[in-house]
């Protein structure tokens, strides 16, 4: 699995695109870091970011997975144009004359995606652990290591995406076409929440059934944690409304999301295998 894994990174790194999309990606990840310098001093109105409890533990778990979730786009790029260069390039079936069985060809890329999400979700929790111990204002061992489900969360909603982006490329062959694709699906998504919602059931009852959606399955896995904070939790209470929600994981959400993962890789085995190449 290692020498399948060495292939694909040396495959990668030989890209010129490839390699600059991965290294702004992480970039990206680190500048989060930045937002803890911001200050706001326009008038009466003073604020440093950093002071209004965003870096405090344990809530940074929650904050940081769900805001560096959006920049996974970038390593979609990376996935589906891999794809797509295999098949421009030949380099799929020059592979497949060389011995290498399609088997062990999907294998190769799933470990691309697997050490993508592994190695992004490190990232997120060394990067995340740094600020907090900076900025936050709590320091006992038991808060700073509570809530590590989204970290866990994190790594399974990447692996997913990461795993349909696979799909596509393969399903696709084109890496604009396909990310046209995954736009698509997200729209379709929605068209299907809205027609739910307006024909058969209540607000609470078609969220339920969007659940078991690819997309939106992912993005159950984390909440948005901004009604979460403690400011906001303030001043809500002071206008007399009660923000009541359940931003927990729950084990079932992360099944799901698995499910969806095993199908994408079972989906472009099958796809490949029938595929005339």
């Amino acid at each position: 699995m290692i020498r399948l894994l060495q292939i694909e990174f040396i495959k990668l790194w030989n890209n010129r695109a490839s390699k600059v999309l991965i290294i702004s990606y992480f970039f990206i990840l680190t500048s989060i870091a930045l937002v803890a310098a911001i200050k706001f001093d326009i008038g009466p109105v003073k604020f440093h970011m950093a002071e209004i409890g965003i870096f405090n533990f344990p809530y940074i778990w929650h904050f940081n997975t769900f805001i560096t979730a959006f920049f996974k786009l970038f390593l979609a790029i990376v996935i589906v144009s891999m794809m797509a260069n295999e098949y421009s390039n030949k380099t799929i079936k020059q592979n497949l004359i060389d011995g290498l069985s399609k088997k062990e060809f999907i294998l190769s890329k799933f470990l691309t995606v697997v050490s993508f999400a592994l190695i992004s979700t490190i990232f997120v929790f060394v990067v995340s652990l740094i600020l907090g111990l900076v900025y936050s204002d709590y320091d006992e061992l038991s808060i700073i290591f509570s809530d590590l489900e989204f970290i866990v969360a994190f790594f399974f909603k990447l692996l997913g995406f990461f795993s349909f982006c696979l799909f596509l490329g393969i399903l696709v062959k084109r890496s604009a076409f396909a990310l046209g694709f995954l736009i698509l699906w997200q729209i379709l998504e929605g068209i299907i929440r809205g027609l739910i919602r307006w024909k058969l059931f209540d607000g609470d009852t078609t969220e339920t059934i969007m659940g078991f959606f690819p997309l939106q399955s992912m993005f159950n896995l984390i909440k948005e944690p901004f009604t979460r904070l403690e400011a906001v939790q303030t001043v809500a209470d002071q206008v007399g409304e009660h923000i009541n929600l359940n931003y927990q994981v729950h084990w079932y959400e992360i099944a799901i999301v698995m499910a969806w993962t095993g199908i994408f890789i079972y989906l472009s085995y099958a796809l490949l295998k029938k595929r005339d190449l």
